[in-house]
């Protein structure tokens, strides 16, 4: 039978003991605008590790890289967790960068970043390749904050994981009645999922390919026949980081 995880179908059927996380397009609306930035995402980690609240649509994370991953705390102030970055990272509050989805949302969040002193980047979509960013070391970011994707949240989880920097989640019900049913279901909507919450493996590999150009990856660029594209790939095991390029032969 085909393997499915997150509702997504891949592979050829066959029996493979591993969960499955994939993202054909994130950032579907850059695509269809001919924006940069969009790519397509697969994680695989070993059978039953990977533990996503799929009742809700939307949680509220926070991702950093290794020196500050072991600061973060979802449930402190923007100014706090910005304060125990910047001590990490041994710089100024104001030379940090703060990536937020640009969504009516975040108006708040906005505002105590602002008033913290740090930077703030807005991106319309595709917060998965910002995860990366604020995990990567040496980047233009150092943290991503705000409401997402759910299926995101994981996948993000294990590049992040690969990576060595820090993620946290916390359920963001839409309205009341999405929280009644996940309480209904037994599901603690207060609970912080930490790294090993969302992935509790070491056996994870994640892959990205780019498909329009963005700071992360290239997208796909057509000659005549065929086509070149950029992708990232990790191992969490043994820590490694791949970008690979590639030719493809249409003939």
């Amino acid at each position: 039978s085909p393997i499915y995880n997150m509702g997504e179908r891949i592979g050829d059927g066959s029996d493979l003991p591993v969960d499955i996380a994939v993202d054909p397009i994130d950032g579907t609306t850059l695509v269809a605008r001919g924006l940069p930035g969009a790519i397509s995402v697969v994680a695989l980690t070993a059978r039953g590790t990977i533990h996503c609240p799929i009742q809700f649509v939307y949680v509220n994370k926070i991702v950093t890289g290794r020196e500050a991953k072991d600061c973060i705390d979802i449930n402190a102030s923007v100014a706090e967790n910005l304060k125990n970055i910047a001590k990490a990272k041994q710089r100024k509050i104001s030379e940090l960068t703060a990536v937020v989805l640009d969504r009516p949302r975040h108006e708040r969040l906005l505002s105590d970043i602002r008033s913290a002193g740090a930077r703030v980047k807005l991106i319309s979509d595709g917060d998965i390749s910002a995860s990366i960013e604020a995990a990567l070391p040496e980047r233009e970011v150092d943290v991503l904050m705000g409401i997402g994707g759910t299926p995101e949240g994981v996948l993000s989880a294990a590049a992040i994981y690969c990576i060595g920097g820090g993620i946290q989640c916390k359920a963001w019900p839409r309205d009341d009645s999405e929280r009644k049913a996940a309480i209904a279901a037994g599901v603690d909507v207060n609970k912080v999922y930490k790294m090993e919450d969302l992935i509790d493996s070491d056996d994870v590999f994640f892959a990205a390919t780019g498909v329009s150009s963005g700071e992360l990856l290239k997208g796909v660029r057509y000659f005549s026949g065929g086509a070149q594209t950029q992708s990232i790939a990790m191992r969490c095991r043994s820590g490694t980081v791949r970008w690979i390029d590639s030719w493809h032969n249409f003939d």
